[in-house]
């Protein structure tokens, strides 16, 4: 249901009594979305559109929000409800810079130990994410760590990493 749409924060509370909700942004970048006109929410498992009347930034990436048709009621049986936008609402990345969903299915290639496999999910650790690279019938997992990450070729959805001296022979070498 919500494979088209990234994760943008959750309503925690309602506020006031005219219907506004406080909500939590995750992302490093709140003032992007200072601006929103319409979210969708996660009502029931189903992502549904709610239009936005009125934003206010309550700390850098706290927002009260005012929801269109919202009253007192029903902003305090969102408590808990998560915010998504579309995919395609997402500022384009360059360089190394990558979103999770998109480097799925890119072929890893270390530069010292050339190819280890296509990239297959993201684990993400509350310490760090991981990637998990399948290598036939092993499996890589390497932290997502910048100084690992060489280069990132969206064209031909390759990326280049330098591992930790010994990861690799730890999974490969069992």
């Amino acid at each position: 249901m919500f494979s088209d749409f990234f994760y943008l924060g959750k309503v925690t509370k309602h506020f006031g009594l005219q219907g506004e909700v406080v909500v939590l942004l995750d992302t490093d970048e709140p003032e992007k979305y200072y601006s929103m006109e319409l979210v969708y929410l996660d009502i029931e498992g189903e992502p549904i559109p709610f239009f936005i009347e009125n934003i206010k930034v309550k700390q850098y990436n706290k927002l009260i929000i005012k929801f269109a048709d919202v009253d007192f009621e029903y902003a305090q049986r969102l408590a808990d409800v998560k915010l998504y936008l579309p995919l395609s609402q997402l500022p384009k990345l360059t360089g190394n810079q990558f979103y999770y969903h998109e480097v799925i299915g890119f072929e890893v290639e270390d530069v010292h130990y050339g190819k280890l496999g296509i990239l297959e999910e993201v684990l993400e650790y509350p310490a760090q994410a991981v990637f998990k690279i399948k290598q036939n019938d092993k499996e890589i997992l390497m932290p997502v760590v910048d100084p690992y990450i060489k280069q990132v070729d969206r064209e031909h959805r390759k990326m280049t990493v330098e591992t930790p001296e010994g990861l690799v022979d730890l999974y490969l070498n069992e």
